[in-house]
């Protein structure tokens, strides 16, 4: 278990994370920020970047022999989008309890779209189920955006549109194939709920975290919106990505990215129908 662990971390990791490290503290000396407290912030975002890398990797190694990884992953790594909700119905806010998980919906297919051009595999992710995939990723798009332009008299319309489309668009997604059963590295029945625990606990931690290095290190807003927050706080469908286009599995790399926006609709139409129930 050891030796996998280590094994998880790749290039690619340890250039994100000297990234991290050399934008938030740089930032911190260009714009008067606090560096001490920037370079905490920094450390701390690839501390929780690590977890989810290791997280990732130990699932993923538990669930290769099961039919139908993407769909499972898709729901895994939305743990984190859906503690977000919970706390935000807890609060009462349903604009920023939908937020978290309809955000998601606008940076989970660049990020594949990464992962591919990273693995070497664009063309041929882009030429796997593309009018399943484009579709859906198109229309859960339009779904999460929409949300915010809508009043509150509306949402109940907004629900029922976005539960219907999203359930046709689940149960017509492409089934992957069987493949051949590989040994496991370690026992997957030992390791498997803890990683999930550990991906949905970090993920969570993930956003708070990375506000607080860029609040501290003064980076420009807009850089900190798209560049920092979206993508880092994606980290885990990123990551899941790029396990499995290594594994050589496009079909579930792209089923992870559209399963898991169908559920951020899913998790946002709970929050709503909680919303309208209570207010």
């Amino acid at each position: 278990m050891k030796s996998f662990i280590i094994n998880s971390v790749g290039r690619l990791d340890i250039f994100v994370w000297i990234f991290v490290l050399v934008f938030f503290c740089g930032s911190a000396l260009l714009f008067n920020g606090n560096l001490q407290l920037a370079f905490i912030g920094a450390a701390g975002v690839i501390f929780e970047m690590l977890l989810i890398a290791m997280a990732v990797e130990i699932i993923i190694e538990c669930l290769k022999n099961k039919k139908g990884i993407g769909t499972i992953t898709g729901f895994i790594t939305n743990g984190p989008e859906a503690v977000c909700l919970i706390v935000g119905l807890l609060a009462g806010d349903i604009i920023f309890a939908a937020s978290t998980p309809l955000g998601s919906n606008f940076m989970n297919p660049i990020l594949l779209i990464l992962a591919a051009v990273i693995c070497h595999q664009t063309v041929v992710v882009f030429k796997t189920k593309p009018l399943y995939s484009i579709g859906t990723i198109l229309i859960t798009t339009i779904l999460a955006g929409g949300f915010f332009f809508l009043k509150p008299s509306h949402y109940l319309f907004w629900l029922a549109a976005a539960f219907v489309v999203t359930s046709i668009l689940f149960f017509i997604r492409p089934h992957e194939q069987e493949e051949d059963t590989e040994e496991h590295s370690f026992n997957p029945t030992l390791w498997l709920i803890p990683s999930i625990l550990l991906l949905v606990i970090a993920g969570y931690f993930l956003d708070p975290v990375v506000s607080f290095a860029a609040t501290n290190s003064h980076a420009p807003k807009g850089v900190i919106g798209f560049v920092v927050l979206a993508t880092l706080t994606s980290w885990p469908e990123f990551k899941s990505c790029l396990v499995l286009l290594n594994r050589r599995k496009p079909l579930a790399a792209i089923l992870n990215i559209t399963v898991s926006n169908i559920t951020n609709i899913w998790l946002a139409a709970v929050g709503v129908a909680t919303y309208l129930f209570t207010s």
